[in-house]
């Protein structure tokens, strides 16, 4: 297998509800694998990263919601590519205030969903680095989510 040294650039969604008690987000399975991770994919040409993040949501998992404009955070992965090589993805991670779950979506046959607390979904993903991202989140209860999204008014791209 070869590895190329090229590093790539993603987005991924973090759809979230604020509970009383702390947040709640909506994970995905891979399509290949059916490991839990976040809607992530490529930004379209001249596409702002969080207006790509907010269609991945909604593509790969059903929500709509207000997306900030600012990444939360970002980890890196290897990312197998169909042709059989690999490269280093580089994944900006934007918030995703869910406001609706639609019953039907793109992606619904292939992928499946599940809601989890901030701290368990930690011990779901299949990532390290999503992993320590999360990790961080919850260590203040989601209080970061919580900040970003009350606080100041999210973009809404659509």
């Amino acid at each position: 297998m070869f590895l190329n040294t090229k590093t790539v650039q993603q987005v991924a969604a973090l759809p979230f509800v604020p509970l009383a008690d702390g947040i709640e987000v909506l994970l995905v399975t891979s399509r290949h694998g059916g490991r839990w991770l976040l809607p992530k994919g490529w930004p379209n040409d001249k596409e702002a990263f969080a207006a790509a993040a907010e269609r991945e949501a909604l593509e790969e998992a059903g929500v709509v919601g207000a997306v900030h404009p600012d990444s939360i955070g970002d980890y890196t992965y290897t990312k197998s590519m169909p042709k059989g090589y690999q490269v280093r993805s580089h994944v900006f991670v934007y918030p995703l205030l869910i406001q609706e779950h639609r019953l039907d979506w793109p992606e619904r046959d292939e992928r499946s969903c599940r809601w989890a607390a901030l701290d368990e979904a930690v011990e779901l993903v299949g990532d390290r680095g999503l992993s320590r991202l999360l990790k961080n989140l919850s260590r203040s209860r989601g209080d970061l989510l919580r900040d970003i999204c009350m606080s100041r008014q999210p973009a809404k791209h659509g």
